[in-house]
This record gives C-alpha cells, structure tokens and sequence, in this order.
C-alpha cells in the first residue's frame, strides 16, 4: 500500500479544535482535519481505495491552505480530479539553489527536478571566494539542468555587516575558530530569500549534508526572514550516503565536478577564510599534507625579513592599512595577500560541532587574524578592567550564537548593540609585526586611551600615591584574613 506523508498542515488553532466544523482522517497514522461542509472526507475513501500507483493526494478544506499527502511517482490529484505533473516526491513550482558548483550542490540540480518536478534557478553568492570559482559557473549549472544561474556580489556586505560585528564583539569558538563559514551562510541565505521572491520561486534548497553545521544556519536564515518558503534539503532524503557516491552520481547524470576519488577534501572559501575537511584531515592524529594548503606558505618557506603594518581602528572596526583608509572587503584582501605571503593564520582544531560530533579542520585566516590580533589589541588601552572581562564573556555567547546559525536572532542583535556601544571609544592603531607565521604586537595608541604614563610610570607621581596600597590590601584582603582566623580559632 502506498505510504503517505503529510507535507503541511493547513488548518489555524480555531478550526482544528472547533470539533463541530471538522472531521479526523487518519493516512497511515497521519491525522487530517476536513471541513464537515465539504464532501471531502466522503470523496477521499474512494481516492485512496482507486490508487493503482503511487501519487500525491491534494486536500482542499475550507481554510486557506492545504494538506497534502505525498507518495512516491510524481502526479498531483485534488478532489476535482485535476492533475498536475510532478517529481518522484512531489511537486513544486521553482527552486533556488545555493550553488557552488562543487561536488554537493551539483547533484542536487538534477535530483531536485526528478523529486520535485520543478524548475531549478541556481544562486551563487560572491563573498570573495576567488575568480576560478565562478569561472564557468553558469554553463555548468545550465548543463547540470538548471534554467538560470543567479549571481551576487556580496563581498562588500558581507565584511562590513557580518565580519566587522563579529571582529569589534571578539568573536572567537572554541579558542580558535574565527567563524569564516558561520559568517558567510546568512549573508548567503539571506541574498537566497531575496532572489526567491524576485523571481518567484515557492522553495528554497541547499546541498549541506546532514551531519554537519551549515544545514542549521540555512534554514533559521530562511524561518527568521521567510517562514512560508518550503524548503528542501537532499542529503537529508536521498540515499547517497556519502561523497563517493555523489561523484557516482555525478558520473551517471553527466555533471562534471572538480573532485576525484583519489583526492577529496571538503572546502569552503571566502573572502574571510578558507577550510579543509574530509579525506586524511578525518583521522586528528594525521599531519596536514604540505600542498593542501592554498592560501598561506608554509611558516617555514616565509620571508626570513620580518613585516611591519600599521592598522587604523574607529569605533572598534578597522578602517586603514598603514595609513590608508580602504573599503571592508579591499582591506582584508590586502591583508590576506599579506598574511598569506608570511604564512599568518593557520589552525588545526577539533571542534565540537552544533549537531553533536565532533570534527576536525584546517582553517587559514590570514588577514582575519591579523585584525582579531589588532583590534582586541587596541581594547586593552581604551577598555577598563570590568568592562573588559564582561565583553570577553558576552563574546563567548556571542560566537556560540554564529557558530549555531542564530545571526538573525534578537539575542545575538541586541549583544551586538552592546558590542557597538561598549566599542564606541576603541579608535587607534596598532603596529604589528609578521614573521614566519607569527603576528606579534609592537606598538598602539589611542586619543582615549586609558592608559596614563604618569600613573603607571615607577617614579613618583601626584595621582598615585604608593602608601595608599597598603589600606587597599587590607580591606581587598578582608575576607581572607577572616576565614583564616575562623580557621584557627582567633
């Protein structure tokens, strides 16, 4: 018999519990509601008793919506008897895809018009993942089945309005992740939304498996800024289970893919950073092969000359490179071009992933890390002791927050806020050093800087009198003093 599974709900919170207006059917242990003012429930026993073959049942009650029961072959049937044409799954009108021409994202095009039967528009979103990436791009979408191929540049927003906050809160996972894939999903996913309502289209889809974290951080993109987009995500429904049976898949629908059984790294790049997973990297005691990296010499092959640079700050974001003031994205190019050539910003880390595993990646942020080194910096002249370990401590929930796809949450915005304003005074600069893999701090000021020679200096001074100290010790140390002498017995 065929198995049927309900797609969405369609009646409010008043018609299900108005007992008077509706009745229960049960498919296979899914109960549908339908108006008694309709011959629906009547007719649906003889729909379901004439199927010879598996189909989609459409249910129309009385409300707005619909509830429909889906099977496997692709026809639509609604109680008037019309059908519709459709995929292996169901039916939808039109799909974007987040494209990227890799190897997970190019199967998706061919699988989503055999499951769904509907029209495939590809999105690719520039965040300054390179030139050679985009190249060829389109006709390999069209060639995969898709009927256009959308792209964005977002590099710019993409650094001003996700890098930056993230940089001025000090935003860092698990003492080492600079968050350059959590950043660059809902910029992504955001820009998907909005290419979805221009041309149309009824669903959004994703090629993100269904083991790791970009899964989550698409779709509460897509709850938070359109809740009525249904969306689809294939390595949670087909039966590839792993990335040789995707390049088989490849191989059999004609989609050609820059992978090969040989060599299989899972990478991700942006303007922000660019990671390695899968193939070696997935036994932790394995050392990274030498020619996998790709955007940072190796420490050891660097100029035997150190680097210096000088970073202007305003208000907690980076603004100038050595006196020059640059827009967001040429800034941290240069700094990648920089850092890279010094063979600044490599991490190897074991990290716990939002779905529960653990997993293992080789990020390189070389201009990324060269401004976390500068701007949480500049904050130890312009932030005070109190106010410094609290935003230490609210970045830790504000990194946990990214990491976990919640950028559009009113949490992580109203943290920002306070980012922002906590920030407000920390405008300088700091002069770094680069050497062989290491950035090293030589040099910062600031016009509100905190600090002040004259007190911290040992000579004598009139702000700071020394014999003070010893009353501050003994009312600082109060409470010891106490438990000591309860302890014995004074």
């Amino acid at each position: 018999m065929a198995q049927f599974q309900a797609i969405s709900p369609c009646f409010s919170a008043n018609s299900i519990f108005n007992a008077a207006k509706r009745t229960e059917i049960s498919l296979n242990g899914n109960r549908v509601y339908c108006s008694n003012k309709t011959p629906l429930y009547q007719e649906l026993g003889a729909k379901l008793n004439g199927l010879n073959e598996s189909r989609t049942i459409t249910m129309q009650s009385n409300c707005d919506r619909v509830v429909r029961a889906q099977v496997a072959t692709g026809s639509e049937t609604d109680v008037s008897g019309s059908t519709k044409t459709g995929g292996l799954r169901g039916k939808l009108n039109k799909v974007v895809l987040a494209y990227s021409g890799g190897l997970d994202t190019s199967i998706v095009v061919p699988w989503l018009r055999e499951n769904y039967g509907c029209e495939v528009v590809c999105f690719t979103a520039d965040v300054g993942q390179g030139i050679t990436e985009l190249d060829g791009l389109e006709e390999k979408a069209k060639a995969s089945g898709a009927s256009q191929l959308v792209v964005k540049d977002l590099t710019e927003e993409f650094v001003k309005d996700f890098i930056f906050p993230c940089l001025r809160a000090g935003a860092i996972y698990e003492r080492k992740y600079l968050l350059g894939t959590s950043m660059a999903r809902p910029v992504i996913a955001k820009a998907m939304v909005d290419v979805a309502k221009a041309v149309g289209a009824d669903a959004v889809a994703h090629g993100c498996t269904g083991k790791g974290n970009d899964q989550v951080r698409f779709e509460l993109t897509f709850f938070a800024l359109n809740p009525e987009l249904n969306v689809v995500a294939p390595w949670r429904e087909w039966d590839i289970t792993g990335r040789e049976d995707a390049i088989e898949y490849a191989k059999k629908h004609n989609v050609p893919v820059p992978v090969t059984k040989k060599s299989i790294y899972s990478r991700d790049r942006n303007l922000w950073h660019l990671s390695h997973e899968g193939d070696i990297l997935e036994d932790p005691a394995n050392e990274p092969k030498k020619d996998m990296y790709m955007m940072t010499v190796d420490p050891e092959d660097a100029p035997n000359e150190p680097e210096y640079l000088e970073i202007g700050i305003v208000s907690g974001v980076p603004v100038s490179l050595d006196g020059k003031e640059l827009s967001p994205a040429t800034l941290l190019a240069q700094l990648n071009e920089i850092g890279g050539r010094h063979g600044v910003g490599r991490i190897d880390m074991v990290e716990n992933r939002l779905v529960g595993m653990k997993s293992r990646g080789i990020y390189e942020t070389p201009g990324g890390t060269i401004l976390f080194t500068a701007v949480r910096e500049l904050e130890t002249l312009t932030l005070d002791r109190e106010t410094m370990q609290f935003k230490d401590t609210m970045a830790l929930k504000y990194a946990e927050l990214v990491y976990a796809g919640r950028w559009f949450d009113p949490l992580r915005e109203s943290m920002d806020a306070f980012m922002e304003n906590i920030t407000k005074d920390t405008t300088g600069s700091v002069r770094l050093k680069l050497y062989k893999g290491s950035v090293s701090v030589v040099g910062r000021k600031s016009p509100y800087s905190l600090y002040r020679e004259d007190i911290s200096s040992f000579e004598s001074g009139e702000i700071y009198n020394q014999a003070d100290a010893a009353g501050f010790i003994r009312l600082y140390g109060l409470p010891m003093r106490v438990r000591a002498m309860l302890e014995k017995g004074l």
